[in-house]
């Protein structure tokens, strides 16, 4: 007889009611019952990992707004309502692309291992493989990889360019990373659900070290290089130059507000939670795994914030909040490969190595002359696959059994005696990624500058893009003989000129 949990009908419970007249009428109406209850627990479920997917989605979202106050913090004051402007728009116009076409790219299956073909406009949309929340959460994941890139030629692009590149980012170049790993149908993902695995294991980025941080820092990598460094940033004698930020408090509000988002981030990535594993017991499931995914999330970006603190102050002789944030974002942009397979203690390993990473990468970049405002390419490009060779190497058996389930013998970290077939699949990863990023984004930067549509001016570079592209500062400047200037005087920021003339008051002039 079917199990009467999940599934009832009259001829199993006849025999129950010893062939009275009515057992048939009574039978029908208590398998009705059954499957009543049984819908409404159904549509329970859907409802708990919809709303699961969709505050997920609003924390990845959120973390557009510390994106902002990152980048605003990170460029001189004459910048930054641009590069504010250009964040709105990352979310805006990748919000149409997104919908038009790169979900489709994406996750339009069935499809080719290469690229999706379905729900163009989602068009014919929910469907049984997803609903409108798992576009909301994919659409925010886009976007970061724009807002990754924006940071990067910061303070010295076109407006124009910003509405390009990220169009085109959203639209069509992340979206075919993302299929390839994500999607049952992408031929190196290890979510699979057709043909042969890559190496017997697929390639495992459960949030997006490769697929979104890569993504995002080697694109901005082409643009830094094909746009040049700043004015002013490197001497003529090759001397670096640092041109800071106006204001490590917007820094340090950006990185927290993006350690916030990356909960919703790596644990969201699961997609559903309230799916049971049978493993341990009734108490154990997805939800546990969740919760360890953000432990060991939370674990790698305090380590990396915490060996960049002490590698710096051993580097340059003194302590860098603006370092430390950035140190903590390269440690959260690692562990997103492997957040959901490996254990606690490997987060703690997966942070400290990050942080060598960015530095290293920082001093080579000094060495190269190459410019990037926010670290971005070195942060999230360099941190990003180390990512994806720490779970080659650190993946746990288990982990890996319960996240990626069907295949029981699946490979997993070389370290953990899992052979070398997954770490095989992660350099493969940042082989293809590093060559799509690199021949779609790299001609469009140079066609970009060709055209003479990439880099502004020298004269508007110096005097800052806000006023020369945007109207005006982001901040008020007042002078005390301004007798037109409206609102209190000691709410506005005065501006001191420069004198030659020495006076009581001034007895050591600028010049």
């Amino acid at each position: 007889m079917a199990d009467p949990l999940t599934s009832c009908t009259a001829t199993d419970l006849l025999p129950l009611f010893g062939g009275s007249a009515n057992a048939t009428a009574a039978a029908a109406f208590i398998c009705s019952g059954f499957a009543a209850v049984s819908d409404k627990l159904s549509s329970a479920t859907y409802a708990i990992d919809n709303t699961y997917l969709l505050f997920s989605a609003y924390l990845v979202f959120a973390m557009q707004l510390g994106f902002a106050m990152l980048c605003a913090g990170s460029v001189r004051a004459k910048n930054t309502m641009n590069i504010m402007l250009t964040n709105v728009l990352d979310a805006a116009a990748g919000g149409l692309s997104y919908y038009l076409f790169g979900f489709a790219f994406a996750f339009g299956g069935p499809s080719n291992g290469f690229i999706g073909k379905h729900f163009f406009g989602l068009k014919e949309f929910p469907s049984p493989t997803g609903d409108y929340s798992f576009f909301l959460y994919q659409w925010a994941f886009a976007i970061a990889a724009a807002g990754i890139t924006s940071g990067s030629i910061a303070e010295r692009t076109q407006f124009v360019s910003y509405l390009i590149y990220s169009s085109f980012l959203t639209g069509f170049v992340y979206p075919v990373v993302s299929h390839w790993f994500w999607s049952g149908d992408g031929w190196a993902g290890a979510a699979r659900t057709s043909g042969s695995l890559l190496f017997g294991s697929g390639a495992i980025d459960f949030a997006g070290s490769g697929v979104v941080h890569m993504v995002g820092g080697i694109a901005g990598l082409w643009g830094a290089y094909i746009e040049g460094p700043r004015i002013g940033r490197f001497a003529r004698s090759g001397r670096s130059v640092a041109l800071r930020g106006h204001s490590a408090s917007l820094v340090v509000l950006g990185s927290f507000l993006l350690w916030f988002g990356w909960y919703g981030f790596n644990p969201g990535s699961f997609l559903v939670i309230n799916k049971p594993y049978d493993t341990r017991g009734s108490y154990y499931g997805q939800w546990s795994a969740v919760g360890r995914t953000a432990v060991t999330t939370t674990l790698a970006g305090s380590t990396a914030a915490l060996t960049t603190l002490f590698g710096k102050r051993l580097l340059v002789g003194h302590w860098n909040v603006t370092d430390v944030c950035n140190g903590l974002l390269g440690g959260l942009a690692a562990i997103t490969s492997g957040c959901s397979v490996v254990e606690p203690w490997a987060a703690i390993i997966c942070g400290f190595i990050s942080a060598w990473v960015l530095i290293g990468f920082n001093i080579l970049a000094e060495k190269l002359e190459y410019d990037d405002p926010l670290e971005a390419a070195q942060l999230h490009g360099g941190c990003g696959a180390w990512g994806l060779l720490f779970t080659g190497l650190f993946a746990k058996k288990a982990y890996v059994n319960e996240v990626y389930q069907g295949l029981p013998d699946r490979p997993h970290g070389l370290l953990m005696g899992g052979g070398g077939k997954l770490l095989a699949a992660q350099i493969i990863q940042i082989l293809v990624i590093f060559g799509w990023v690199s021949v779609t984004m790299g001609p469009l930067f140079f066609a970009l500058k060709k055209l003479g549509l990439l880099r502004i001016s020298n004269e508007d570079e110096m005097a800052g893009m806000d006023m020369t592209s945007h109207g005006g500062m982001a901040y008020i400047y007042h002078d005390e003989d301004d007798e037109d200037s409206n609102g209190p005087p000691q709410f506005k920021l005065k501006r001191i000129e420069p004198t030659n003339s020495i006076t009581p008051e001034n007895p050591s002039p600028n010049v």
